[in-house]
C-alpha cells in the first residue's frame, strides 16, 4: 500500500501538531526551573495559547471534506465544529482546574499537558475514518483522563475514580478492538469509508461483520454512558475533581458522540432490524435510568452525572435517526446543534458546582445551594439559566436542541422514540427545579469558596449569555450547522 506524507497532511493535522508542541512548554519550563512549579497563572496562559492556536487552526483548515493519511482521517464539517466543541470545553475545564483546591498547586504543569494530550486524542477521534484510528484516539484521550483523575489532591474518592474508570474503560476497550477485528477479517480493511456502501449488504450475509459491527457499537456505548453501561458515570463523575468532570461530560461525550455518529452513518441500521431495534430500546431504558435515578440524588454532581445519562439517551435518539435516514443531515445535525448546546449547560452547571467547592474534601449538595439567591444573585440566575436549559424549558437551547433531535426522529417515523423522549423531559423537570426552589425559597448560607474565582466566574455568564442567545436565534444557528455538514 502506497503511503506517504505530503505537506497538506501536515496542514490538515497541524491543530494537533500545535497543541501537543505548546502542551509541552509548561513541562519544559518545570523542569528546567529544577522541579519548581512556575506560577499557575502563567501555566495556565500557556495552555490557552495552545487551545487558542488549536481553534484558529481548524477554523482555517478544518471543513472542506479532505481527507489525510492515506483517507485515516478527514476534515469535514463534523470534524471542524465537534473539534470546536471539544476545544472550548478544554479551555474552560482548565481554568476550572487553575480555581479549584483540588487541581490547582504542586503538579498544576502536569495536568495542563495531559488536559491538552487527552485534547489531542479527542482531535485524532472526531477527524478518523480508520477504525484502528478511532481506537487511537479513544486511547490517548482516555489514558490522559485515567491519570488526570489520579492525580487530584482527594485522596479516597479520586483514586477510587480513577481505578473504576481505568478497569471498566479497558473491558470496553477490549470489546471495541475485538469488533474491529471482527470486520477487518469480513471485509479486508478498516477504513468506514472503505466498507461504508456495502455495510447494509454485509450485515445480512455475513455474520462476521455484524458481529464486529455490533461489538463496535457496544464500546462507544460504554464511552457515551448508554445503559447497562452507564454504571461507571455517577460514580466517576462525583469523584473526580469537578473541572475533569466537566471535561469528561462534554468534551469526551462530543467526540465520542461524534465517532459514533460516523460509524452509524455506514447504514448498517438499515441491513439489520435486530441491531436497529436493540439501539432504539437502549435509548429509551437510558432516558429512563438516567432521569430516574436523577431524581433519588442529594448529591449535585450526581444528580449532573445521572442527567448526563438520560441526554446520552435523547442523543442516541439523533443518532440512531441519522443512521437510517436517506441523507442523514438533518439528524445528524440535530445531533451536532444538540451538544453544542448540552456543552454549554453542563460546563456551566459544573463550573458553579466547582465554585462551591472550598477545599478538595468538600461534597456539595443540593441542600446547600439555600440561600445562594441572596449571597451570589448573579450565579443564582447563570444556574437557573443552566438547570432550565437542561429541562428544555423555552427559550432556552436546550429547548430548541431537543425539538431538532425529537423533530427529526418523528421525520423518520421514529414517533415512539420521540414521544418517549418527550415523557422523559417532562419527568427531568422536577429534579431540575429541586435546585431552583431550594436557592431561592430556602433561607440558608449558601457561600462560594473565598478563592479568586473572576476567571470562573465570567465563564459562567457568558455560557448563560450564550444558551439565551442560542435559544433565542435557534432557527439561524442551526441553519449553520446544517450547511457545514452538506
Amino acid at each position: 500500500m502506497n503511503f506517504s506524507i505530503g505537506l497538506r497532511d501536515l496542514l490538515l493535522v497541524s491543530p494537533m501538531i500545535a497543541m501537543f508542541i505548546l502542551s509541552l512548554i509548561p513541562l519544559t519550563v518545570k523542569v528546567l526551573r529544577g522541579n519548581q512549579e512556575q506560577n499557575s497563572y502563567v501555566t495556565l496562559t500557556q495552555g490557552l495559547l495552545g487551545i487558542v492556536a488549536a481553534v484558529v487552526l481548524v477554523a482555517v483548515f478544518g471543513g472542506a471534506g479532505k481527507t489525510a493519511f492515506n483517507n485515516s482521517l478527514i476534515f469535514d464539517g463534523i470534524t471542524q465544529l465537534i473539534s470546536i466543541i471539544a476545544l472550548v470545553s478544554t479551555g474552560v475545564a482548565m481554568i476550572m482546574m487553575y480555581e479549584n483546591p483540588a487541581t490547582t498547586g504542586k503538579q498544576f504543569s502536569e495536568l495542563i499537558f495531559l488536559t491538552m494530550s487527552s485534547a489531542v486524542g479527542m482531535l485524532i477521534l472526531v477527524a478518523a475514518v480508520d477504525l484502528l484510528m478511532v481506537f487511537i484516539g479513544l486511547e490517548m484521550m482516555s489514558l490522559a483522563l485515567y491519570l488526570m483523575i489520579a492525580m487530584s489532591h482527594e485522596e479516597k474518592l479520586s483514586k477510587e475514580a480513577a481505578l473504576k474508570y481505568f478497569i471498566l474503560g479497558s473491558f470496553a476497550s477490549a470489546i471495541f478492538l475485538y469488533g474491529v477485528a471482527f470486520i477487518f477479517g469480513s471485509t479486508g480493511g478498516t477504513n468506514i469509508l472503505g466498507f461504508m456502501e456495502k455495510a447494509p449488504e454485509l450485515i445480512q450475509t455475513s455474520r462476521i461483520f455484524l458481529f464486529g459491527i455490533s461489538f463496535v457499537i457496544l464500546g462507544f456505548c460504554f464511552k457515551v454512558s448508554i445503559t447497562p453501561f452507564h454504571a461507571w458515570t455517577p460514580d466517576v463523575y462525583q469523584g473526580a475533581p469537578t473541572p475533569h468532570t466537566a471535561f469528561m461530560a462534554t468534551a469526551v461525550k462530543a467526540v465520542s458522540f461524534a465517532a459514533f455518529l460516523r460509524v452509524i452513518a455506514t447504514k448498517s441500521l438499515i441491513g439489520s432490524e435486530h441491531l436497529f431495534d436493540i439501539l432504539q430500546w437502549l435509548a429509551v431504558i437510558t432516558m429512563i435510568v438516567g432521569n430516574t435515578a436523577a431524581i433519588l440524588q442529594n448529591n449535585l454532581k450526581r444528580t449532573i452525572a445521572y442527567s448526563s445519562v438520560a441526554h446520552s439517551g435523547y442523543l442516541l435518539v439523533g443518532v440512531i435517526t441519522a443512521g437510517i435516514s436517506d441523507s442523514g443531515v438533518f439528524g445528524a445535525s440535530s445531533v451536532i446543534f444538540y451538544l453544542i448546546g448540552y456543552s454549554l449547560m453542563t460546563l456551566g452547571a459544573f463550573a458553579i458546582a466547582s465554585m462551591l467547592e472550598r477545599s478538595e474534601d468538600h461534597i456539595v449538595n443540593i441542600d446547600d445551594l439555600a440561600g445562594l439567591a441572596k449571597q451570589r444573585p448573579m450565579l443564582a440566575l447563570c444556574l437557573t439559566v443552566f438547570l432550565l436549559s437542561l429541562a428544555g424549558i423555552p427559550p432556552t437551547v436546550g429547548f430548541f436542541g431537543k425539538f431538532y433531535l425529537f423533530n427529526a426522529a418523528i421525520g423518520e417515523g421514529l414517533l415512539w422514540l420521540a414521544i418517549w423522549g418527550v415523557l422523559n423531559s417532562v419527568v427531568a423537570v422536577y429534579y431540575y427545579l429541586r435546585p431552583i426552589v431550594v436557592m431561592y425559597m430556602k433561607d440558608g448560607d449558601a457561600q462560594i469558596s473565598n478563592r479568586s474565582l473572576n476567571a470562573t466566574t465570567a465563564v459562567v455568564v457568558v455560557m448563560a449569555a450564550a444558551i439565551i442567545l442560542m435559544g433565542v436565534f435557534s432557527g439561524p444557528f442551526f441553519s449553520i450547522v446544517e450547511r457545514s455538514l452538506l
